[in-house]
């Protein structure tokens, strides 16, 4: 296992954390985890030198945190560091703080969490846990040594990210990042800014939730132009762990060859092992998927919110999902859901208010039209 410093102690964790978000399930219920193949694939990740496990307060609807204080008894806990995440959306007010710290310290059956996050935060979040002192909670955390460090999830636009990056002594931040997303939301210049001010990096959705693993056959055709054979996933790790900004990059595996497949994979990708080749290869796949997009939105939601709650940025990303990724029947799925909630495409009044403030000058409307065409087909 490749190890790589973590906060300013320099603390030796292992490039590859395993995320806790994608469990093997039962009965197609996220709710219900398969005990026997979680605690064997956690096991047998730490067995071979993972030392980074991440859950989240959510995940699993509730029952990661579970699981996860089940597969590190018999010593396990000891062999790990583990980080977990507030519910920054659950908090109302300065109380709640402690009583989700304290749950949690409880479900993971532990007296205290290396790393700890404010989870998913965006400028809303953000205001909100200021105005409710989270910082004085932070410090008390650490105090009691409930907590040993203290870092924050994102997804929000890069100049929040910086907002928040210099608001407080950050010890570590997580964001996400890969091939395709290198712009979006805190992407590469986040990387890079969070580093220059010596707070580490730990890296999420690095396949992007797995699309990258499954190309079409033009972008196969161009990773089999390398003299060395990798699967998809392969170089979408090996892309993000080629930077040295990089502490940690997490990976929600959901299989025991998927742990044994990345542990192999991130034995040997050290920063700045690519050669020219490779990193001109990804950047052409780079370049093929981008081709494919329909819609060029960026997610950064200055559209909302839509007067008659049409999803705009969510119905674009089912829409172009299709065309780069393939997903036709899982984007009609989650679309049939919008329907049925009244925020789809058909529901746009076509203002064009939405349009004015769209930093990419995109004529919504029209592509609004065409996504509703397509995905309630």
């Amino acid at each position: 296992m490749q190890y790589r410093s973590f906060t300013k102690d320099n603390i030796k964790v292992s490039a590859l954390g395993f995320g806790c978000m994608r469990f093997p399930t039962l009965d197609n219920d996220s709710s219900k985890i398969d005990e026997v193949k979680t605690i064997e694939m956690l096991r047998y990740a730490i067995d071979h030198g993972v030392n980074y496990i991440d859950t989240a307060y959510n995940y699993h609807q509730g029952n990661s945190e579970y699981m996860v204080g089940k597969a590190l008894k018999d010593g396990y806990r000891d062999k790990v560091y583990l980080a977990t995440k507030l519910p920054s959306w659950l908090i109302k007010n300065y109380e709640d703080f402690d009583k989700y710290l304290n749950e949690q310290l409880k479900k993971l059956d532990t007296e205290y969490i290396d790393f700890y996050l404010l989870h998913t935060l965006n400028k809303e979040f953000w205001d909100n846990l200021k105005s409710l002192d989270v910082f004085k909670f932070l410090e008390n955390a650490k105090r009691s040594g409930r907590v040993k460090y203290v870092g924050f999830s994102f997804h929000d636009e890069l100049d929040v990210f910086k907002e928040i990056i210099v608001s407080y002594e950050w010890d570590f931040c997580q964001i996400q990042l890969n091939y395709l997303d290198r712009s979006y939301q805190a992407g590469e210049e986040g990387l890079k800014f969070a580093y220059n001010k010596g707070i580490s990096v730990v890296i999420m959705e690095p396949i992007k939730g797995g699309k990258l693993t499954n190309p079409s056959g033009e972008i196969k055709s161009v990773w089999d132009l390398s003299e060395t054979r990798r699967t998809p996933a392969e170089w979408a790790l090996r892309w993000v762990l080629n930077h040295e900004e990089v502490s940690v990059l997490l990976s929600g595996m959901s299989t025991l060859d998927q742990v044994k497949e990345n542990i192999a994979t991130v034995s040997n990708a050290t920063p700045n092992s690519l050669t020219e080749e490779e990193i001109q290869l990804i950047d052409k796949v780079t370049e093929i998927y981008g081709q494919k997009v329909k819609v060029g939105c960026t997610g950064c939601e200055y559209c909302l919110p839509c007067e008659v709650n049409v999803n705009i940025p969510y119905i674009f990303q089912l829409y172009n999902d299709i065309y780069v990724f393939g997903t036709e029947v899982n984007s009609k799925r989650l679309y049939k859901s919008y329907i049925e909630n009244g925020k789809d495409a058909s529901k746009c009044m076509e203002c064009g208010k939405c349009e004015a403030l769209c930093p990419q000058g995109l004529e919504i409307r029209e592509h609004l039209r065409q996504a509703h065409l397509v995905l309630a087909d």
